[in-house]
């Protein structure tokens, strides 16, 4: 491969920008390199005083003053401890499908999303392909977020020298191994050494550590570099950082190299700690690695004694680069400042060989969209061309077909395009035709769904009595007093459906809402929905043979005794069951029909009345072929003592009621001379009670059938069984309330 053209491969370190010239000899083949800068800068980039963008600058401004780019690449690296490297072994995987592993494994490997970072990979190792499929691959994933990687192009962009390659610096140091320590190139990729050798890169901050024979490589950054010395000569002598950095450098010459030494001892001792822990744990992993040499790399290798006390204690020989095999420094026109920084070109050396192409890593870390956009504008004058003569070429054809069209004979062709326009009529009709019938469809099938919404939506009222009627209190056996019944009566059941419910909750009164569940106080319903009233009374008595419990006003103990049982035995069984559904039984749970919010908004005092005010019991026998609830439900005579007594109290709602209560005590008592003559009449207590609850009704779906003897036609009028014990109005009476 020949080429005139040349690589600039460029490292800016914290100590200074870096760069090495290579070009290919055309006859030989062979690489030679022709120009070399070093620019050093006037503080250490981490020092705390020192703008690193300034200095970048000024360092690359002076680079290219010095130094005419013309044609050539430009290869940059980026320091190794910035991006992320990783070696992934592959399974068995088809040639095809390797990408696809590649871009999963990046997303559990890479801390980052993609789109946040720039990434590339590489299959590298001795892999092997068979049938399609590729065995025993290791594949490099190298990645840096893009917002770092742009702010390393930031200099060369404003300087306006378009960069090629982007490599972390490890990878540049490979390049630099196997073409130039290792003797590899293209076409050797097979090529394995027996042995391993190890790089030590010091640099400012870190040291980049790589091992690798040719083929696997193996990368670690050690967070120690010349600078912890240069902090330890500045805490143990009281140096200022300048005057200990040149001390570091010429401590061979300093008054007292032994206390300089000394203060250096434990950075020595702890920089040789971390190399023997990366040989280690390198070797855990690869145990028939075989560790030939350590060769040591960058300005901060300089340190006098640094390199006999890593060979003293890691038991390896250690060299330090003091030459390039692979090129020659004797056409530089300076060549003494080549030789004295030496150990720094090892980088840009590296990055310089890959964009010759002269390496196997072909990996790079330069935004796709700058090298489609380069690769773009590069083509742009052929694509220009190409399309000048694909106009030139449209605009023969064209007047040929102008030409032939104008030799066309109307007679020829007249009968078939009145044909075709007759066509184009008839289709304009059909459509025409094809969706005014469409609309028609679409107005029957409208129709039949307004007719059929209602069948639909009927369930939801059944459901809705039905639930009711499971919430009503109901003994097993009726005891015979009214009084010690649970059994409470509904007159009513009205839903009105609100447009904001919200409204008719903020209106209750604030022991409405107290006998709310917590939950449903937090959160008030709203939208639009029904509010359900229930009208209805009860007889039952706790205080019978008790006496009114609890002592005090008897008038002010009834109304509690009246509302508590209301709230015992029906309102805490909506509440409690207001989040059920359906059981396996079919049954149907209040919160399956979105019942919530349920309260007492009034309850009126217990009022004295007759046991048998028509000559007969309040409840009297079940009479055969009573009322729709069999056995379990109230009987005709029932029904029609309660039309009686719901005439008797609307006509009595006019007098004052706790009148009517002293007039039946003094009736009971035998206070009248006249009211005497009358038999004596058992007084029982009548509680009157308005139940309401938000009701948002379901789609109606699709229940088990009720079980057999099920009557819903009594749940409105007689209790009701619980959902616990899984029976229907009609069926046997619970024994006990569901467990709460």
């Amino acid at each position: 491969m020949a080429s005139k053209s040349g690589a600039w491969g460029i490292d800016i370190g914290q100590a200074g920008l870096k760069a090495i010239r290579l070009v290919i000899d055309e006859g030989t083949e062979h690489v030679h390199a022709t120009a070399f800068d070093y620019i050093a800068h006037p503080k250490i980039l981490s020092q705390p005083d020192a703008i690193p963008e300034e200095l970048i600058s000024q360092a690359l401004d002076k680079f290219l003053k010095q130094n005419d780019l013309g044609n050539d690449l430009v290869a940059i690296s980026v320091p190794g401890q910035s991006a992320l490297a990783r070696f992934i072994q592959l399974p068995p995987v088809e040639s095809s499908k390797v990408s696809e592993i590649v871009k999963y494994e990046a997303r559990q490997q890479i801390p980052f999303a993609l789109e946040d970072v720039v990434w590339d990979y590489q299959t590298l190792g001795k892999g092997t392909e068979e049938s399609g499929f590729l065995l025993e691959a290791e594949v490099g994933l190298f990645a840096m977020k893009r917002d770092q990687v742009m702010n390393q192009l930031k200099p060369f962009t404003n300087a306006e020298v378009e960069v090629e390659l982007i490599q972390i610096a490890p990878l540049a140091l490979y390049n630099f191994l196997s073409f130039d320590q290792l003797g590899i190139r293209l076409g050797d990729e097979t090529v394995a050494m027996d042995s391993y050798t190890i790089l030590l890169d010091m640099g400012a901050d870190n040291t980049t550590l790589l091992v690798s024979n040719g083929q696997k490589i193996w990368i670690r950054n050690v967070p120690i570099g010349g600078n912890h010395f240069t902090r330890a000569l500045t805490k143990e002598m009281k140096l200022t950082f300048a005057k200990a950095e040149h001390l570091k450098c010429n401590a061979t010459k300093s008054p007292d190299p032994r206390a300089v030494f000394q203060a250096l001892r434990p950075v020595f001792n702890d920089y040789v700690s971390e190399i023997q822990r990366s040989i280690g744990y390198f070797s855990s992993v690869n145990r028939e690695a075989k560790i030939s040499k350590v060769v040591g790399l960058g300005n901060g290798f300089k340190l006098a004694g640094l390199q006999k006390f890593l060979q003293q204690n890691l038991q390896y020989e250690v060299e330090r680069v003091e030459s390039f095999s692979a090129i020659s420094p004797d056409g530089f026109k300076d060549a003494a400042l080549f030789e004295e920084n030496i150990l720094s070109f090892p980088v840009c050396y590296g990055a310089a060989l890959q964009a010759l192409a002269q390496t196997r890593i072909r990996t790079s870390l330069l935004p796709r969209e700058i090298t489609t956009a380069r690769t773009i504008a590069r083509k742009k004058p052929w694509a220009v061309a190409a399309a000048a003569a694909m106009l030139a070429a449209l605009a023969t054809s064209a007047f040929g077909y102008a030409h032939v069209y104008n030799a066309v004979s109307e007679k020829q062709f007249g009968d078939a395009e009145k044909k075709i326009d007759e066509l184009n009529t008839e289709q304009v009709n059909l459509k025409s035709a094809y969706a005014k019938e469409t609309g028609n469809c679409r107005e029957i099938k409208n129709q039949g769904a307004t007719l059929v919404g209602a069948v639909e939506r009927r369930t939801a009222w059944l459901e809705l009595y039905k639930a009711v009627a499971e919430c009503l209190p109901r003994d097993k056996v009726d005891p015979q007093d009214i009084r010690l019944q649970n059994r409470i009566l509904i007159s009513s059941l009205i839903p009105r459906r609100h447009p904001d419910v919200a409204a008719w909750f903020n209106g209750l009164s604030a022991r409405a809402k107290e006998l709310m569940t917590e939950q449903e106080r937090k959160a008030p319903p709203a939208g639009e929905a029904y509010i359900v009233s229930l009208q209805g009374d009860h007889y039952h008595d706790e205080t019978l043979g008790k006496g009114i419990y609890g002592g005090g006003d008897p008038y002010k103990n009834r109304l509690v005794q009246g509302e508590g049982y209301v709230c015992e035995q029906f309102l805490k069984r909506l509440q409690e069951w207001s989040v059920a559904a359906h059981d396996n039984s079919g049954e149907v749970k209040v919160g399956g029909i979105g019942i919530s919010h349920a309260t007492i908004v009034d309850c009126s005092m217990p009022i004295p009345e007759p046991m048998n005010p028509l000559g007969q019991d309040l409840f009297p026998p079940r009479m055969a072929g009573g009322g729709p609830g069999g056995a379990g439900g109230p009987g005709r005579g029932q029904m029609r003592w309660t039309m009686a007594r719901d005439k008797r109290r609307d006509k009595g709602r006019e007098s004052d009621n706790r009148s009517q209560a002293l007039d039946a005590l003094d009736l009971e008592s035998g206070g009248s001379t006249a009211l005497n003559a009358r038999p004596k009449q058992e007084m029982v207590n009548r509680t009157h009670f308005v139940v309401e609850f938000v009701w948002m009704p379901e789609k109606p779906r699709p229940k088990p059938a009720s079980p057999t003897g099920s009557q819903p036609g009594a749940a409105v009028t007689s209790a009701a069984v619980t959902p616990a014990s899984g029976r229907t109005p009609g069926a046997a009476p619970a024994a006990t309330p569901p467990k709460r």
